[in-house]
């Protein structure tokens, strides 16, 4: 989809040597793929604190419980 942007000059500038990229089009590409990952990011968190932990629950007892699951297996 062609789209026509009228972008600051010296963003593109500054976004072209400190990216690597070798096009405008391939730096624009590189921004906005950071900045939707940055956001699905923030997301998460600002989910912390919203789940209940299982107190029961013993990571050091799952970790024994795989390891022997995979002893057997050998």
């Amino acid at each position: 989809m062609a789209t026509n942007l009228a972008i600051d000059p010296q963003l593109i500038e500054e976004a072209l040597a400190v990216s690597g990229a070798r096009t405008k089009k391939e730096a624009v590409t590189m921004a906005l793929r950071e900045f939707i990952a940055r956001r699905a990011q923030a997301k998460i968190v600002d989910a912390f604190g919203t789940l209940e932990a299982d107190d029961s629950y013993s990571y050091k007892d799952d970790r024994r419980s795989r390891d022997q699951k995979l002893d057997a297996d050998d």
